[in-house]
């Protein structure tokens, strides 16, 4: 398989794709669930991939009624998630090995992300990436947020590259809305989200992990 058109840039997200963290907040919204006595699952969180905070306290209203404490629990979880995220964050298989080649073959690349800054720069600071990336997109920087192409025009704006020639990697369905709407070429790499019909309508490839995305650009350079 090769791509429509020569890839000239890339852009991430972060959260499920760069980083192993969904699993981290699924955990921690389970968990604060049972202390406000709701039964909160793992359907309910595929359904919030993706989305902003307050999607996801629309949500929640929706579902555990307008007096739903959002904000209490959303303070319960991010003190839950701190702690988990210190001890179990992981870089996704082939992040790594993905920027090396990016490197070696100078593409540039960003991330386009609906977590905020300080998020970014802790989390991949960690791990040494934060000088890896051209163009940080995160939740301040635009007004729309996914699945509006929003993040992702702003990152090829910062980059200096048309979208038409960007490559977009996303986990999550609001996501892939986003970078297809952009213009970009996208590529699926599920997380906690299987590929729906839509998903495969809008990408030209679901992939299974990092290294297949190395892959293809290997084999379309």
């Amino acid at each position: 398989m090769s791509f429509p058109r020569r890839v000239e840039a890339v852009v991430f997200d972060m959260d499920g794709l760069l980083l192993d963290t969904e699993i981290v907040y699924r955990a921690a919204m389970i968990e604060a669930g049972a202390t406000f006595g709701i039964t909160f699952t793992g359907e309910i969180y595929a359904a919030m991939v993706g989305k902003t905070n307050p999607q996801s306290a629309l949500l929640l209203r929706d579902l555990y009624g307008v007096d739903f404490p959002v904000q209490a629990y959303f303070e319960r979880v991010w003190a839950d998630v701190e702690d988990l995220l210190e001890a179990e964050t992981k870089l996704k298989a082939g992040v790594v090995e993905i920027l090396d080649y990016l490197d070696d073959i100078g593409l540039p690349r960003a991330i386009a992300t609906s977590n905020g800054i300080a998020s970014v720069e802790k989390y991949l600071g960690r791990f040494d990436l934060l000088g890896r990336f051209n163009a940080v997109v995160a939740h301040a920087d635009v007004t729309r947020h996914k699945p509006h192409p929003d993040p992702y025009l702003e990152a090829a704006r910062r980059i200096g590259i048309a979208p038409l020639g960007c490559l977009a990697l996303e986990d999550s369905h609001p996501g892939v809305r986003a970078a297809h709407a952009a213009g970009m070429m996208t590529v699926m790499v599920p997380d906690i989200l299987d590929p729906n019909e839509e998903m495969h309508d809008k990408c030209i490839h679901i992939a299974d992990s990092l290294h297949v995305v190395l892959d293809l650009l290997k084999a379309s350079a």
